[in-house]
Parts: C-alpha cells; structure tokens; sequence
C-alpha cells in the first residue's frame, strides 16, 4: 500500500515537475542561438615577453540584428584581442562599437547577421519572486542554463568607473565568471536583465543591469558610439510613494527618486539639494525611477538651468539645479 501511495504521489507531482521543466526549456530553445561567447585577450604590459597571454571569457548575446551584440563593459575593458564565438562554433573577431563603464555595458559588431535578435521586456513590470533564467558561458562551458528567482528590484552596484549603477535586479540564479555579460531572461523568453557581477562571498547573490538601463544604452551606443550624459552628483535609488502623499500633492505618479546623497562636484550647481528630499519632476518631466532621471540628463542638459519639483519634508519646492558632464 505504501508503494502505491508512492507511485500515486509521483503522478501527481508530475505534472508541476513538467510545467515549470517545459518553462525553461522554451525559455533556452528561444535564446540559446543569441548567446555567444567572447573570448579576451588581456592587454598586460607587466608580463614577460615569452610568458603565455593571460586570457578572460565572457558572454554576449545579439540585439537588434545585422550583427550586433550586448555584453559587459568589464569583460571587454583593456582588451588586446577579442574573439566571438557563435553557438554554431564559428569564430569572428568584432569591432567595438561603443562601451559605458558608467553602466557596465558595451555593444560589439560582428560580420554575420545569423544570430537572431532577443527582445527587451519592461524591467518596471518586474515583482520579486517571478522566473528568472541566466544563460552564458561559464568557466568556457558554452550555454550554461541557471534558474532561479527574480529576488529584489532596485539594488545599487558601483561599477568600474566609480558611478553607482541603480535599479540593479537581484537574482538567485547561478552565476560565475564567464557568465557577464549574458541575458537574464523572463518566463517568456524576453530580456530581462544584462548578467553583471557576483559576490563571491555570499551564496545566491548576483545582480544585472535592468533591460530598461540595457535598451537605452544599446540604442545611444549603436547610433553615436558612446554616451555622453549630464550629472547631478547625486546618489539615489527609486522608491514608492504613499497613496495619500501623491494624492495630497496632486502627483499622478506612484514613485519617485529619494535622494540619499549629494556630492559637491566642480561645474554642478546642486547646492539647493538636500538628503532626504524625493525628486518628482525634473524640468516639468515627471521622475517616477532612476531610469527617468537617467533618461532625462542627456547631453542636452549639460550646463543647462534646471527646475527640479522636489517633495521636502511633505512639502512641494522648486529648485534651480544646473548638471555637468559626467
């Protein structure tokens, strides 16, 4: 009877098992041909001459067609020699289009328009505890699949340059080197996230750049080669606002930028800035994310007098700001 209660059991479970099993393999049938991996050669001028070339890997995967391909700006920085291989096992050696350290992306070109495009979903749509799958090149194993959970939103990550990266998404799918610079995917097989550090001393903690942060920067790499963005010199990170605070100020928004820190920088008039305040418009333009604000600060704004709407101590100011180039 036991026995029986077993195989009954099993049949049950199964179809749960099949369910979410069948949820990732569609999820890598759709991206694995996209995936590539790169294959640095480090520029060290402190090696020996017949010393063997240090070596990095890393992933990418294409963007937009006709060859183009997204990937980390720290598995590219200081290269010497890049090499991309195909999921076909082809090799080619790409051409840096454009690279932000600010955002630790880059965009690289390939000879080859095979590789079909993955698409972008809408990273403010994201809820913790939805399906998140990793795939990239690990330690050199091509098409290495993790699944885990999308574990918090909004998370800030300084990258190489300084800058803090903001609305960073948490994961608790595997990552490891080798694995930069690959796509974070939804249920649905979009692009979620770019996959872009691990702390190696925790278990379950890695973080990519949102596919918002990724589309944006993509686009302005692909068409002007590099980004030139305006700065407040301010930290922030974006939070909800309470209903009765939007709705006592008449704001049609349900989130804004709270400002944790403000840096005096040479060329940057913030001095009307406080810790504490939350942004909620910027020149008349609503800022609802981290991801408004960046759009908002083109190279358009650098030097430009700026009206910042700010909610202070529950009340509503307006204060003149004046950006510089970062």
């Amino acid at each position: 009877m036991s026995k029986e209660k077993n195989v009954l059991h099993d049949k049950n479970e199964q179809p749960l098992l099949d369910a979410y099993s069948q949820t990732i393999v569609n999820i890598v049938g759709r991206a694995s041909a996209s995936v590539v991996n790169i294959r640095i050669t480090k520029a060290n001028m402190s090696q020996p001459a017949n010393a063997a070339q240090p070596f990095g890997a890393g992933s990418g995967f294409a963007i937009a067609g006709q060859g183009f391909i997204l990937t980390n700006h720290h598995v590219i920085h200081q290269h010497k020699e890049l090499m991309v291989t195909l999921p076909s096992g082809k090799m080619l050696r790409p051409v840096v289009i454009g690279a932000d350290a600010a955002t630790d992306l880059a965009v690289l070109k390939i000879d080859d328009n095979s590789l079909p495009p993955l698409s972008f979903a809408d990273s403010d749509q994201l809820q913790p505890g939805q399906i998140a799958v990793a795939i990239g090149n690990p330690l050199g194993f091509q098409h290495t699949v993790t699944a885990g959970v999308v574990s918090a939103l909004g998370r800030s990550l300084r990258s190489q340059s300084g800058r803090m990266i903001d609305g960073i998404i948490q994961t608790d799918a595997a990552l490891n080197p080798g694995s930069s610079g690959g796509p974070l995917m939804d249920s649905a097989g979009r692009v979620i996230g770019v996959n872009t550090a691990i702390i190696k001393q925790a278990q379950g903690i890695c973080f990519a750049v949102s596919s918002n942060m990724a589309a944006y920067i993509s686009e302005i790499l692909i068409s002007d080669g590099k980004i030139r963005r305006a700065w407040l010199g301010i930290i922030g990170q974006t939070i909800r606002l309470q209903p009765d605070v939007a709705a006592a100020h008449a704001l049609k928004q349900n989130s804004a930028v709270y400002i944790s820190a403000v840096n005096q920088v040479p060329g940057i008039e913030n001095s009307t800035l406080e810790k504490g305040d939350l942004l909620v418009a910027l020149d008349g333009q609503p800022i609802t994310t981290i991801d408004d604000l960046h759009k908002a600060l083109t190279q358009e704004t650098i030097g430009k007098n700026l009206t910042a709407t700010l909610l202070r101590r529950n009340q509503v100011v307006l204060q003149k700001l004046v950006p510089a180039e970062m």
